[in-house]
């Protein structure tokens, strides 16, 4: 084989395995979201995922336990997302 074959032959292998790692994100309806939730022990619309960034996951939850924490993370990973989690405070009064 000459060289030049086996550096496209190489190069063809590494485009290949880059392409296979690049994967897009999916967006999971609500109902998906609202069942993952209720499972981790979250409340119905407390996970969101944003169209204009697939990939993570939303969690918008005051003073989440750690349980509901690892829950939503196994979950998230599972699927090929990146868990966010959202402490939202409201002011008093």
């Amino acid at each position: 084989m000459s060289m030049r074959c086996i550096l496209i032959c190489l190069s063809t292998a590494a485009a290949l395995t880059l392409s296979a790692c690049a994967t897009t994100a999916q967006m999971h309806d609500e109902a998906v979201l609202n069942q993952v939730a209720l499972g981790c022990g979250l409340a119905l619309g407390e996970l969101i995922q944003d169209e204009s960034e697939k990939r993570l996951l939303i969690a918008i939850r005051t003073n989440a336990s750690v349980e509901q924490r690892v829950c939503v993370r196994k979950w998230a990973r599972k699927n090929g997302l990146k868990p966010v989690f959202v402490d939202v405070k409201y002011p008093e009064g």
